[in-house]
C-alpha cells in the first residue's frame, strides 16, 4: 500500500472520530447545563471553560473569543472553521481525506460522507441547531455509526482498514480520557475520591453518557454513580468499546496486523510503545491511577498516545521518495492536518 494512502485512510478515521466525539462532549455538557439549577452568567463560563481545555485548544479559543459562554464556545467547538478541531472542520478534513483515496473507500461510505459533508455546511443545519441542537448532534452522531457500520461490513478487512482501524482507536482513546478529565476538578490532587454531592454525581453521569456508556455502566453497578466506577470503566473496561483499555487493544492489534509482527513482539516504535501500554493497562489498578492523581495520569496517557501517532507517522508514511515532489506533497499534507 502507498503511504500517502495509509496517510488519508488513518486520517479519514481520525476525522470521523473526532467530530463524533465533538458531537458527544457538547451534547453531554448541553444536557448537564438544562439539569443544573445555576445557569447565571459566571456559573455558565465556569461550566463551558472547561469544555474547552479538555479539547486542548484553550489558545486557540482565546484568541478569538474573550469569554466562555454557551453561545462562544458550542459556536468554536460546532460551526467554527477557524479551529482546525471543531466538528465542521473535521468533517471537512474526512471528506478531503477520503475524496484523495477514492478509489480505496467504499462508494457507500463516499455517499455517507459526502452527505454530511453538505449537511454540516447547509442552511438547514445551522436552523436545526438554533431551534434545537440535540437534534443537530443526533444527527452527527447517527452518520458517524452509519459510517462505522459502513466500514465493518464494506471494507475488506486488510491494510487499508487496519489503517482505518488504528486512526479510529486512537483518536477515541484520546477523547474519552479527555471526556474523563472534565471532572478532575471536583476530585482530591491524589488520593481516592470520597463521598460526592449530587451535582457532582450528574457531573458524572454525564460523562458516562457522552461516551454511550450510561446503560452499560448501570447494569454493573446500577444507578449508584461514584468518580472510582465511573474511571475505572472508561479506564480499564475489557468488554466497553470506549474504553482507553479496549481502544488501545484494538490499536495495538491493527499495527501488528499491518507489520505481521506476533503479539510480545515489535517492528517499530509505534508496535512497542502501544503494547507496553496496553500490558500497563491490563495490569494496572483504579488505585493507582488515583494514586497518581486522574488529571496527571490522564496527562500522561494522552502524551502517550500522541507518541504512538509519531511513530505510526515515521514507521509507515514518512518514506523517501524518488520523486521530490511527492515527497512535498505528502509533508505538506501532514502538516496541515496536525
Amino acid at each position: 500500500m502507498l503511504s500517502r494512502v495509509a496517510n488519508s485512510l488513518y486520517w479519514m478515521a481520525r476525522y470521523i472520530e473526532r467530530a463524533d466525539n465533538i458531537a458527544r462532549i457538547v451534547d453531554a455538557n448541553l444536557q448537564l447545563l438544562m439539569e443544573s439549577r445555576r445557569v447565571g452568567p459566571e456559573e455558565s463560563g465556569a461550566h463551558w471553560a472547561p469544555v474547552v481545555e479538555s479539547t486542548g485548544d484553550e489558545e486557540a479559543f482565546a484568541a478569538v473569543h474573550a469569554l466562555a459562554t454557551g453561545t462562544s464556545v458550542t459556536d468554536f467547538l460546532i460551526f467554527d472553521v477557524r479551529n482546525g478541531n471543531s466538528l465542521v472542520s473535521s468533517v471537512n478534513q474526512a471528506r478531503e481525506n477520503a475524496r484523495m483515496v477514492r478509489d480505496q473507500v467504499p462508494g457507500e461510505m463516499w455517499e455517507e460522507l459526502n452527505r454530511l459533508y453538505l449537511y454540516v455546511r447547509s442552511a438547514e443545519a445551522a436552523s436545526i441547531w438554533e431551534d434545537n441542537p440535540f437534534a443537530f448532534l443526533q444527527q452527527i452522531r447517527s452518520s458517524a455509526l452509519t459510517l462505522l457500520g459502513i466500514s465493518y461490513a464494506s471494507t475488506p478487512h486488510n491494510e487499508g482498514w487496519h489503517f482505518l482501524q488504528a486512526g479510529k482507536f486512537l483518536e477515541r482513546a484520546d477523547k474519552t480520557t479527555r471526556m474523563l478529565d472534565l471532572r478532575h476538578a471536583s476530585l482530591p490532587r491524589t488520593g481516592m475520591p470520597g463521598p460526592i454531592s449530587q451535582a457532582d454525581a450528574l457531573g458524572w453521569a454525564a460523562i458516562l453518557r457522552s461516551c454511550s456508556a450510561w446503560d452499560a455502566y448501570k447494569a454493573i453497578h446500577g444507578s449508584a454513580v461514584h468518580p472510582r466506577w465511573v474511571a475505572e470503566y472508561l479506564l480499564l473496561s475489557d468488554e466497553f468499546p470506549r474504553s482507553l483499555k479496549f481502544c488501545v487493544e484494538r490499536l495495538d492489534a491493527s499495527l501488528r496486523a499491518v507489520s505481521g509482527v506476533a503479539a510480545r513482539r515489535f517492528s517499530n516504535d509505534a508496535e512497542k510503545f502501544s503494547g507496553r501500554l496496553l500490558a500497563e493497562l491490563q495490569f494496572g489498578t483504579i488505585e493507582e491511577v488515583f494514586q497518581t492523581g486522574l488529571h496527571d495520569y490522564i496527562d500522561q496517557i494522552q502524551t502517550r498516545l500522541n507518541q504512538i501517532g509519531d511513530e505510526l507517522f515515521r514507521a509507515y508514511i514518512f518514506q523517501p521518495f524518488v520523486n521530490l515532489e511527492d515527497e512535498i506533497m505528502v509533508q505538506q499534507e501532514f502538516q496541515q492536518q496536525q
